[in-house]
């Protein structure tokens, strides 16, 4: 089994310096590309004199993380792609369990490892910690991370499972598949794209798993943190609009529940002093808005099909219920 991994790369020399070599000396069992999003700094020349090894993908233009997979992927000759951020460190056989279990199940289409935060390592990163799910109004959530309540690795999800949805910062995935659904929606630039990527393959009736065997370190927020607007508006509108193409049963009703929800969280956000926040959930609505169209026309072209929720409102049971933990919902 051919396995790729692929690194996309804007401006990032310092997380390359500091990345790369963990994922060239654990990776030997596969192909390792840097794909360039059209830097303007000297990443790839520091690539191409530190690591010879390492293939280099030029993209024309910076278009995010979607349409810079979809432009890297099409060259690369693999069975298996390995989407991997700049800011992980992987460890020693990460790659091993992984490979195992695409072997031993045709149908699982796409895989993520544990995610543990790199500056904590005994605790789960936010961003995909033990594998996502979402509820049914489609907020996402984690095993190991719901909201900002992040838990200790205790080895409580060391079992391989079955999740709705695999982080972006390492997102295993079947070149096959990647084809059949032709990659990732380019209109989103970043953020939700593997959502989106996960519930079409859901759709299409392919499984993702967690395999905890396999288990890597995340910095997070490299490119974007938790303090930018511009990610706000990101995961807001492109939420709106993976809601939208993928849902079955009632989705209107869905749509106008989590409308009004975004607007309590824009009004959280103006009581909390961050005005620019709200601002970027109002303009992510318009821009849906703007969208609609399109995106209904990409909705009418996939198949749907529902009990994608895990809990009834990932909402109402940490707020209210006070469960703060994936165990307790």
């Amino acid at each position: 089994m051919k396995i790729a991994v692929v690194i996309l790369n804007w401006n990032g020399k310092a997380l390359l310096e500091k990345f790369l070599p963990s994922v060239v000396a654990y990776s030997k069992e596969a192909t390792v590309y840097v794909a360039d999003n059209a830097s303007t700094d000297d990443s790839i020349t520091f690539v191409t004199a530190a690591f010879p090894s390492v293939n280099i993908i030029k993209n024309k233009s910076n278009g995010g993380y979607a349409k810079g997979y979809n432009d890297a992927l099409k060259g690369i000759d693999a069975d298996v792609f390995c989407l991997l951020n700049s800011d992980i460190e992987v460890t020693k056989n990460w790659l091993t369990p992984v490979v195992e279990t695409f072997k031993k199940e045709p149908n699982t289409a796409i895989i993520q490892p544990k995610i543990l935060d790199y500056h904590n390592k005994t605790h789960f990163e936010y961003a995909g910690a033990a594998g996502g799910y979402l509820d049914k109004y489609a907020y996402p959530f984690c095993r190991g991370r719901i909201f900002d309540t992040i838990e200790k690795d205790k080895g409580q999800y060391n079992k391989n499972s079955q999740i709705f949805w695999a982080s972006g910062a390492c997102f295993f995935i079947r070149k096959q598949v990647f084809e059949r659904l032709n990659g990732f929606d380019a209109s989103f630039f970043a953020h939700m794209e593997e959502i989106d990527l996960c519930w079409r393959a859901f759709n299409f009736g392919y499984t993702s798993k967690y395999v905890g065997e396999s288990k890597v370190y995340h910095v997070g927020g490299a490119t974007l943190n938790a303090s930018n607007p511009r990610k706000t508006y990101l995961n807001f509108r492109n939420s709106l609009f993976t809601l939208t193409k993928n849902a079955g049963g009632n989705t209107l009703f869905l749509i106008v529940i989590r409308l009004v929800l975004d607007g309590l969280a824009a009004f959280k956000f103006l009581l909390a002093l961050k005005p620019a926040h709200s601002l970027a959930v109002l303009k992510a609505h318009f821009n849906f808005y703007f969208n609609l169209p399109r995106v209904l026309k990409q909705r009418k072209l996939m198949p749907r099909k529902g009990h994608y929720f895990r809990t009834k409102s990932i909402v109402w049971s940490y707020f209210i219920s006070k469960k703060k933990t994936f165990k307790r919902l």
